[in-house]
């Protein structure tokens, strides 16, 4: 019962191109759609930390952190790539972006909650070890999930669920054989990553068109086999609702029932198991409506089921 959102003022002040998709509406979307569900008085608020070099420093090179730094605008737009860009006020939605993971860490791991949801933007999973790219800035969830072993954490698994491939958090954990991540996607898609499986790599590739069949199949035959064996400590998800079937950013077909269903899983294993808790963050989402929808029921399944 014990879960909170953790989110920032902050994080609606970085902003990018006119209409770009990843935007401050996104969070407002969420928001007011837990208001409205009465959701909001059932679950603990609580205000994102401000983030330091160090904990960026856990899993991205000391150039590309200056790099980003050096580029924060006095005014105007700085470009990082094609398609994520900084604005003044960036690197303080950045600093809650990351410290919202710090702190659900920090709380989960003094028993004081079973879970969170880090509402915030800009999303992570897109960042390399040395690169930001896709929207993304740093990579949240791995610092987070990075954080979480300087404090005893041994095993944490990363579950991501946008519809597009978590290449970032790949790219930084792919030899690192304490941490599980297990990612769905749209494929052929972006951002077009060679798929490969390891011990602790699951890649689970979807036709567009794919709905919530696909998605049990793929969890309960793929994924819960892999959690049950590798006995991850700390779970965490790397929440895109963009695979929902209103969201044209992809062409997957999930609908909200989907993402209860999945999350309903995730806190079942993770009440049978010795797991800590789990930790979900913000990734992809773009169109409004189905973004607030998908991502309260996604919070509900926590409070109900934790």
């Amino acid at each position: 019962m014990r879960t909170a959102i953790i989110t920032h003022p902050y994080c609606r002040k970085h902003k990018m191109t006119e209409e770009h998709p990843e935007c401050p509406a996104r969070l407002d979307a969420i928001s007011d759609r837990l208001l409205a569900s009465g959701l909001d008085i059932a679950i603990e608020h609580k205000t994102a930390l401000k983030a330091d070099t160090s904990h960026y420093a856990l899993v991205h090179d000391q150039a590309m952190i200056k790099e980003v730094m050096d580029k924060i605008p006095n005014e105007g737009l700085t470009e990082l790539d094609g398609d994520t860009w900084l604005c003044p006020d960036s690197m303080r939605a950045i600093e809650r972006a990351v410290g919202a993971g710090i702190l659900a860490v920090d709380e989960v791991v003094a028993g004081k909650l079973d879970a969170a949801f880090c509402s915030v933007r800009p999303p992570g999973h897109h960042a390399n070890q040395s690169t930001s790219s896709g929207f993304c800035v740093f990579n949240n969830v791995a610092i987070a999930a990075a954080y979480a072993k300087t404090k005893g954490v041994e095993r944490v698994a990363i579950l991501d669920i946008d519809v597009h491939h978590g290449n970032g958090t790949q790219d930084i954990f792919k030899d690192d054989h304490s941490v599980l991540l297990c990612s769905l996607f749209q494929h052929p898609f972006y951002p077009n990553t060679a798929i490969e499986n390891h011990q602790t790599l699951i890649n689970s590739p979807l036709s567009a068109g794919a709905d919530g069949t696909e998605l049990k199949a793929l969890v309960e035959q793929q994924w819960l086999p892999k959690l049950q064996s590798f006995k991850p400590q700390l779970i965490f998800i790397s929440a895109g609702f963009d695979g929902h079937l209103e969201d044209d950013m992809g062409g997957l077909k999930f609908v909200e029932q989907d993402y209860q269903w999945f999350t309903e899983q995730v806190v079942e294993f993770a009440n049978s198991s010795d797991c800590l808790g789990i930790i979900s963050y913000l990734e992809g989402g773009y169109d409004l409506s189905s973004l607030g929808r998908s991502a309260v029921t996604h919070i509900k399944a926590l409070v109900e089921a934790c």
